[in-house]
């Protein structure tokens, strides 16, 4: 019996796994029964994983739509991602466990073991069902805020994030049907090596699977929701959103698409073009989000490039920005809990009264500016090595340009705009315990990875290329030097343009980018078309009167007394008429 139960907890996906807990926590009350249940399912989840020794081949497998699906598939690629995931949902636990809300907890944790179930699916059907899965209970905890702002955000997250869905599955079958391939296996090499490139663009179906990644990994012009949802959610929600939904998307693009030149630019401009947004934004939990979509697009670079090095250097920045880009959701989510707000025109000064808050915002600025003994240095340098390795300059320019950006636009702004910007007289009390707790975890991760990078290297798809780069490339005296001047670059370019007024100011407002298109034009082109078509209907409504006047008018004239019909008509020309129309009935019969 021992070895049935074993057997079958080494077959089980994980996610499913943190599902049920999911399931269970929604019935869950007092905080005891909360806390084993929101630490536990992850533990659990974690040494479900941890007792599957068989990789590359398929663990569970059942049959529908006439296809065998895979459900749980296991290698050195979706191992990291998996187990990314599986400490971001610990952590995010933890976080929440100073407020008492079931449906808000269960749905958190079912979207985190929806995400951790996509990883490990073994073909784009099951992927395509936790797909969906993951928007239709993400968007709970966007609703959870229970503001006007919030529905409406909530509800363009999942029609987007639906979208996306509908694009898989599109793309899916044309690909089927074109290859007669589903299952990620047979898509290319097996083993402990991942599958990688997997899916031909030139085949039917590859683009539209292309663009649903993209749309999840928020490409330029389909990136509005995060920057929409993300401020919009609770101060627990938007932490656990920015864990999964992204990196999600990072890790599909690396199992399908690794290699394809066009996601190189497409992530150079992803990384360049927030930067702007975030240095005007106001609201700093939006700020973070134009700061993760920067991040995003230093993965999809190194994704585009591809080869080991590539394709290590999206796996370490996706496990290490998993956890950092928390770090600083989880600090301004303190800030709001306390404040009620995190637009910087409201706050300043909480240093004083959130010491603890205010060192865990610190590190995690410190780790996305990558400064050395961080986990953004250690995971950062594959990308920007395996760009540069690949010749493509002036890629590497854009990204260290994106890089010195984040020193100021959330190193140093993020920072100084909470707690030690200008006192607005605010004194609130510092974040609950289990806040603090669950940031100083994050924190440790930060700054452990930075100085013991090893057992993240050792965990990298390409163990062996990871290590020789960890053994000749990370601590380089040229390397450090260069990080060193980046850092000093970032930090003097913040002073000058603050000591000569340059920097732009944060002012209260809403900062669109390509939100316009709904926000603004969208309402436009509808009210134009609405005015049209009130004018097209009057416009009907007068002709139509008029011809119908016309037609009583000759009807009456018709039907009048000594008029029409009633006049005498000759019998002959009746007899005529009547043959007439006989003729007609007759042909029209015959045809």
């Amino acid at each position: 019996m021992l070895e049935t139960a074993a057997s079958l907890v080494s077959t089980t996906n994980p996610g499913l796994v943190l599902m049920a807990a999911g399931i269970i926590m929604v019935f869950m009350r007092g905080f005891a029964p909360r806390a084993a249940v929101l630490v536990g399912g992850p533990v659990l989840a974690l040494a479900t994983l941890l007792s599957s020794g068989a990789w590359g081949v398929d663990l569970a497998t059942f049959d529908a739509f006439g296809l065998t699906l895979s459900l749980y598939r296991i290698d050195s690629l979706s191992f990291i991602f998996g187990l990314a995931f599986i400490i971001a949902a610990a952590i995010g636990g933890i976080y929440s466990l100073h407020r008492e809300d079931g449906v808000q907890d269960g749905t958190g944790m079912l979207y985190a073991g929806a995400a951790i179930a996509a990883i490990f699916a073994g073909d784009l059907i099951t992927l395509f069902i936790f797909w969906e899965l993951t928007a239709i209970t993400s968007v709970v905890l966007i609703w959870a805020r229970r503001t006007p702002r919030a529905y409406a955000a909530g509800l363009r997250y999942l029609i987007i994030q639906m979208t996306s869905g509908l694009l898989l599955i599109a793309g899916a079958a044309l690909y089927h049907n074109a290859t007669g391939l589903i299952v990620f296996s047979e898509m290319g090499a097996v083993g402990e090596l991942p599958v990688v490139s997997a899916i031909d663009i030139a085949e039917p179906g590859a683009w539209l699977m292309l663009i649903a990644f993209g749309v999840k990994a928020a490409f330029p012009l389909a990136h509005s929701w995060l920057q929409d949802a993300y401020p919009n959610s609770t101060e627990t929600g938007t932490v656990i959103l920015s864990a999964f939904t992204t990196k999600l998307a990072i890790y599909a693009l690396a199992r399908g698409f690794a290699g394809l030149d066009l996601l190189i630019w497409v992530g150079a401009i992803m990384a360049v073009f927030p930067v702007f947004f975030a240095l005007l934004g106001n609201d700093l939990r939006r700020v973070l989000s134009y700061a993760l979509i920067s991040q995003m697009g230093i993965m999809v670079c190194a994704v585009g490039v591809g080869g080991e090095l590539g394709v290590n250097g999206a796996a370490a920045h996706a496990f290490a920005s998993t956890i950092y880009m928390a770090l600083l959701f989880m600090s301004m989510g303190a800030v709001m809990l306390r404040t009620g707000t995190t637009k910087a025109s409201e706050i300043g000064g909480l240093h004083r009264t959130m010491p603890y808050t205010t060192l865990f915002a610190i590190i995690g600025g410190a780790t996305i500016a990558s400064v050395p003994l961080t986990s953004g240095f250690a995971a950062k340098s594959l990308t920007m090595s395996a760009v540069g390795y690949d010749g493509q300059m002036w890629v590497w320019l854009a990204l260290l340009f994106a890089a010195a950006a984040a020193v100021a636009h959330t190193t140093i702004k993020v920072p100084l705009s909470a707690f030690f910007g200008e006192d607005r007289g605010r004194r609130p009390e510092e974040a609950p315990f289990n806040m603090l707790l669950a940031m100083g975890i994050a924190a440790v991760f930060c700054i452990g990875i930075g100085v013991t990078p090893r057992w993240l290297y050792e965990l990298l798809p390409y163990r062996d290329t990871a290590l020789d780069y960890l053994n000749h490339d990370l601590w380089t005296p040229t390397h450090l030097v260069t990080q060193f001047q980046l850092l000093v670059f970032g930090a003097l370019a913040f002073v000058l343009l603050r000591r000569y007024a340059l920097y732009p100011e944060t002012t209260p407002g809403m900062l669109i980018d390509s939100e316009w298109a709904w926000r603004r034009a969208a309402p436009s082109i509808a009210g134009a078309l609405g005015a049209a078509l009130m004018s097209f209907e009057r416009a009907f409504a007068r002709t139509a009167r008029q011809v119908g006047g016309r037609i009583k008018e000759h009807l009456v004239q018709t039907f009048a007394p000594a008029r029409g019909v009633s006049r005498r008509v000759p019998l002959s020309s009746t007899a005529i008429w009547s043959a007439f129309l006989l003729a007609a009935v007759l042909l029209i019969a015959l045809i």
